[in-house]
């Protein structure tokens, strides 16, 4: 699957135009804080983008990222305006070709920003700890279409743990699937390589994060993906699939479900770009100064992590009130039309 992987997007693909569906290109809308960002961007590494989902997170100023399958590097750069002069991104990916047109356009970029703050590391991301990344040093992983991608993606949930500091997050977008894919699926090279041959069912991605210690995993968008390719779509057997972006964060003793202690949080609106309200995930909308009931786990989620500063925080552990109102266990994603290609 490595070799398929790196021969597609290396020698098959020489922008996103050539993608076959929707699965590996961005249909979200672009929010109007992250335009002037990309316009800083070289244009060769634009053309070579196939992400699913914007991994650009709020509040990280200062911060050190990690890009998992980095490809020509757009998100690498777009975060590095982000973290600004005191932070560092560092992006990883196992395609040489993808690399170097990263690294051809690192100067570029430097004099462009008028700081330098980026490296690349030729890798997999299946075996983080063979790289010079030190344990417990990331604020923040991010990963833009490339799990799926992946053959052991229990490797990279155990690396990705590894390597964050505590209360750090993993903000990624991926493919995921409304069943289990059939094995004549997983093994078509060009669904494979589209995303969606190695796309994870989206219980079993569940499942698979509890068992490498994330719990709750905290859906933050999601939209439908549309095979346009009527043979291609044959292929697929009737499986759904969605992009979606979720956030883990490394905190222990989150519990596995979403437990009510009376607790509440009041958003400042301090949050550069989120002055009206900040989404911490689909099911959490909060607007500024506003008391928002939470439950346990997502009042630390904000508590013991870098939002902390931009919160007040009510209540405590003391007292249990049972299960938060709301918590099921039902398709999370939106089940709206299939939407067309947008490469």
């Amino acid at each position: 699957m490595h070799e398929l992987v790196k021969d597609y997007y290396g020698k098959q693909l020489s922008g996103s135009a050539d993608l076959k569906t929707s699965a590996c290109c961005d249909a979200s809308s672009v929010p109007a804080w992250l335009r002037p960002l990309l316009a800083n961007i070289q244009p060769e590494v634009l053309q070579r983008y196939y992400g699913c989902g914007l991994v650009s997170p709020p509040l990280l100023e200062s911060c050190r990222v990690l890009d998992l399958g980095c490809g020509s590097g757009r998100d690498v750069y777009t975060l590095a305006q982000l973290v600004g002069a005191r932070g560092e991104v560092v992006g990883v990916d196992m395609t040489e070709e993808q690399l170097a047109v990263a690294e051809q356009h690192r100067a570029w970029h430097a004099e462009r920003f008028g700081f330098a703050n980026v490296r690349f590391l030729h890798g997999y991301i299946e075996r983080l700890d063979e790289l010079d990344l030190e344990p417990d040093s990331f604020d923040v992983i991010v990963s833009n279409c490339v799990v799926n991608l992946s053959p052991d993606k229990a490797a990279v949930l155990r690396g990705v743990r590894r390597l964050l500091k505590a209360g750090g997050e993993f903000y990624f977008s991926d493919v995921y699937a409304d069943r289990r894919v059939p094995e004549s699926v997983r093994n078509d090279p060009v669904l494979y390589g589209e995303c969606l041959g190695g796309a994870l069912y989206w219980n079993d991605f569940l499942r698979l994060a509890h068992a490498r210690g994330f719990n709750d995993p905290r859906l933050v968008e999601d939209r439908p993906l549309a095979v346009t390719d009527p043979e291609l779509l044959s292929r697929t057997q009737g499986v759904r699939f969605f992009s979606a972006t979720y956030r883990l964060f490394r905190l222990e003793g989150l519990e596995s479900a979403c437990e009510d202690y009376g607790q509440a949080v009041v958003y400042r609106g301090t949050i550069d770009a989120h002055p009206h309200r900040f989404v911490l995930d689909k099911h959490h909308d909060i607007g500024t100064g506003r008391v928002f009931p939470v439950c346990g786990n997502t009042w630390r989620m904000l508590n013991e992590t870098r939002f902390a500063p931009h919160f007040d925080f009510i209540g405590n552990f003391d007292r249990h009130f049972g299960l938060f109102e709301g918590c099921g266990g039902n398709l999370p994603f939106g089940a709206g039309a299939q939407t067309a290609a947008c490469c």
